[in-house]
């Protein structure tokens, strides 16, 4: 197979040589495809469905309806603030070079680690979330046991999928994606009209709308519901993807800003749509609460178990399809950030194969989303934490890049998306709302804190930054990401070179 040869004509890979990087990988990707790399990472149908029971406990209806909305919209102007610095510096590495750019070699050393403690995290939360539904599909089908052994069983398996289907190339990443944004909006529109008609009763609009559960453990409401916005938190998550595959994507520096904000909005009605279907179509609260996985328990009491199981196969489909998308990003960022000298073991994880594909990232970024789920075999809320660990490390390494262009001023350049004079204000309320959602995923889930509930996502970001520490006195000095002071001459001196 013969891939395109690049010439200095094309304009994207001189703005990419102007930023200091040879272009290495294939620009494939047009528009939607980028914009349907982040709507599959982010995946309504993954965070939405999976974390669905913890919001039955952490508030209930009230709190999944509104806080979604409210979660959505904040979202929104962080995505809008990460999108313009994406156009003025669309690559690979994507927030960690973009910190670089703004503030220097220790901002994109720390928000590398971050980013990259975040998108592993996603992985493990993703795909074990679809190990839950698979395993849950199995017990309607043959019986089988839920166990916790079993689902780390078909985790491994579907992290071992997930591998394979990104080691094919661009081009099969790209068609997985177009379609899984079609599976996504036509499988909600096909859960919720099910919900909507078979079911002979339905929960009042009051109740899905201003009904409170607490079920945390803790007495204060106001509590139960803060940790409750986790819901929304974690599944507004991998919209940096856009970003990400930049380096891959046709008309980088419009594309992929538009992908970040079209994700987030259509996330958001799809969300909405699908968590409000879900809640009318409850028969009986404390059963669903207390079930392993409480949507495939909504679906067995509105229809019974063969359209349960046919609910469950299009959720499961939409997961598959989050988990591609997300070792894709995750693999990128490896790749980009074992190019700059930033990782043990660099000059392995950099490698690309001759189909474009960083190889060797794909298969470290499966192997580490395996470890960060272990700990499921003993803890009963380890996936709250591993989701936790995702949104602990994602939403700080988008807001960095956020914070520092506000600290430049007029002295940043922007590309040809951005924000005009709504920058400063749309930047300043980015940044106090991903402080106010790190505090909260810090916080205990449950109580009483014991080993069995305690959320150990905050000594995970410890770890990673201590380690990242670590690394950096070790071998700060071969982190190596280009800045070139005037990129008008450095297109110059690419093209005469």
């Amino acid at each position: 197979m013969s891939w395109p040869q690049r010439t200095a004509s094309e304009p994207e890979d001189q703005h990419l040589r102007s930023l200091g990087y040879e272009p290495e990988l294939v620009r494939r990707m047009g528009g939607f495809g980028n914009f349907a790399v982040s709507f599959s990472v982010i995946s309504v149908l993954s965070g939405g469905m999976t974390l669905f029971g913890f919001g039955l406990v952490t508030g209930g209806p009230v709190v999944m309806t509104w806080g979604w909305v409210a979660v959505g919209l904040a979202v929104l102007l962080v995505g809008a603030a990460l999108a313009e610095v994406t156009s003025a510096y669309p690559t690979s590495g994507g927030l960690y070079y973009m910190a670089q750019r703004l503030g220097g070699p220790r901002w994109g050393w720390t928000t590398g680690w971050l980013n990259l403690l975040g998108l592993l995290g996603g992985i493990a939360g993703i795909d074990y979330g679809a190990a839950s539904f698979i395993a849950a599909f199995a017990g309607l089908q043959w019986g089988v046991a839920p166990t916790p052994g079993l689902i780390l069983t078909i985790f491994a398996g579907v992290l071992l999928l997930h591998a394979l289907l990104n080691v094919f190339g661009v081009r099969v990443v790209s068609l997985f994606n177009a379609v899984s944004v079609w599976w996504h909006l036509l499988g909600v529109a096909l859960i919720v009209g099910v919900l909507t008609v078979i079911p002979s009763n339905h929960q009042s609009l009051s109740w899905v709308f201003t009904h409170f559960e607490n079920g945390t453990g803790w007495t204060s409401p106001l509590y139960a519901s803060a940790v409750g916005l986790l819901l929304g938190g974690y599944t507004f998550c991998g919209y940096d993807a856009s970003a990400h595959l930049s380096e891959e994507t046709k008309d980088a520096r419009v594309a992929a800003p538009r992908g970040i904000i079209r994700s987030i909005w259509v996330s958001l009605l799809a969300g909405f749509v699908l968590l409000a279907g879900l809640l009318f179509a409850v028969q009986d609260y404390a059963g669903v609460s207390a079930a392993a996985v409480p949507p495939a328990q909504i679906f067995l009491d509105a229809v019974g178990a063969t359209g349960a199981k046919l609910l469950l196969l299009v959720v499961i489909g939409a997961q598959l399809f989050c988990g591609s998308a997300e070792t894709t990003a995750a693999s990128r960022m490896i790749y980009a950030f074992s190019r700059d000298g930033a990782l043990p073991g660099s000059a392995t994880w950099r490698r690309v194969s001759a189909g474009g594909v960083p190889v060797p990232a794909v298969w470290l970024a499966v192997s580490v989303a395996f470890v960060l789920a272990v700990p499921s075999l003993w803890s009963p809320v380890a996936y709250g934490a591993v989701t936790a660990v995702n949104v602990i490390g994602m939403n700080p390494s988008y807001i960095i890049p956020v914070y520092l262009r506000l600290r430049q001023g007029d002295r940043f350049v922007p590309g040809p998306w951005n924000l005009g004079r709504w920058s400063r204000p749309v930047g300043i309320a980015a940044v106090v709302w991903v402080v106010i959602l790190t505090v909260l995923v810090c916080l205990p889930q449950r109580a009483p804190v014991t080993i069995e509930t305690f959320n150990y996502a905050p000594v995970t970001l410890a770890v990673v930054l201590v380690l990242a520490w670590v690394w950096w006195k070790l071998a700060g000095n071969k982190f190596s990401v280009p800045v070139v002071e005037d990129p008008h001459l450095a297109r110059v001196e690419a093209q005469i070179v």
